[in-house]
């Protein structure tokens, strides 16, 4: 029987993103399928790559390189879309990669719960955000994207707290605060479609930021550390630069996340 830990991998050394969200679905539904049917999957152990596969398209430039466009125009409405996408389909390893990558460390059940919903969920996102594009014209791929999206994954590969820190409880927890403009951008515009779309993003991330949290928690107590003063550090070693308000403070409470723990992070704070 094919583990968790290896069908994530299969995921992640799946490079097309159509193809790696629709095996990323399949292996959800498997797995909560077992689950329902008290014949639970083996989480087992995998070798992880250090990098998921990814399609030919788009390429991959320095943040700094990677055209602005003012999201009034369709030519910057198509840039979001395109920039959300490739979000998702980043958020989509991560969540198959924290699996695979710390099968090792003893979690409960509902760690992989978690993180299995979570990656079935970014897989969804993806493909409206893919669906959105091809309404408008265009497709994923078309448009060159951020390189260094994986820098976090790279930087926490040995530190499953860091990991929590860093990709559920800041870099999603930014989607959060950045998502009701863009929302309101679509609006504007009368897409319908995308706005549909973004909301349920929106709605859903809430959930993925909120099972980092509760790992995050349930692992400095089984430390016995204090997670506030644990999640400062760890922003501090491995997230370049400080966070950045506006916050989305009510979302983020939702999550899990109260302020004190992110304001004392803000770039120039202390």
């Amino acid at each position: 029987m094919t583990s968790l830990a290896e069908r994530a991998v299969e995921v992640l050394t799946t490079a097309d993103g159509r193809a790696k969200t629709a095996l990323s679905r399949a292996h959800a539904a498997e797995w909560f399928a077992a689950r329902a049917a008290g014949a639970p999957l083996p989480v087992g152990t995998a070798s992880t790559p250090l990098h998921p596969s990814r399609p030919a398209r788009p390429e991959l430039l320095s943040p700094r390189d990677v055209p602005r466009r003012k999201p009034g125009s369709p030519a910057g409405r198509i840039a979001l879309l395109h920039a959300v996408a490739h979000i998702e389909l980043n958020a989509v390893d991560l969540h198959w990669d924290i699996i695979s990558r710390f099968s090792h460390v003893p979690m409960p059940p509902g760690f992989y719960d978690d993180w299995v919903k979570a990656a079935d969920e970014e897989s969804k996102h993806f493909n409206l955000m893919c669906d959105c594009l091809e309404a408008a014209g265009s497709h994923y791929g078309a448009l060159p994207a951020h390189a260094g999206m994986w820098r976090a994954a790279e930087d926490t590969k040995d530190d499953l707290l860091g990991r929590l820190a860093i990709v559920p409880m800041v870099l999603e927890a930014r989607g959060l605060d950045v998502t009701p403009g863009m929302i309101g951008v679509f609006e504007k515009a009368g897409d319908d479609g995308a706005v549909a779309a973004l909301r349920t993003i929106y709605a859903e991330e809430v959930g993925h930021v909120a099972y980092g949290s509760k790992w995050f928690h349930f692992l400095c107590g089984r430390e016995n550390a204090d997670p506030r003063d644990v999640f400062h550090d760890l922003v501090r070693k491995y997230f370049h630069g400080g966070l950045k308000p506006p916050f989305n403070d009510e979302k983020r409470a939702e999550a899990g996340i109260p302020p004190d723990f992110y304001w004392p992070l803000v770039e120039g704070a202390g």
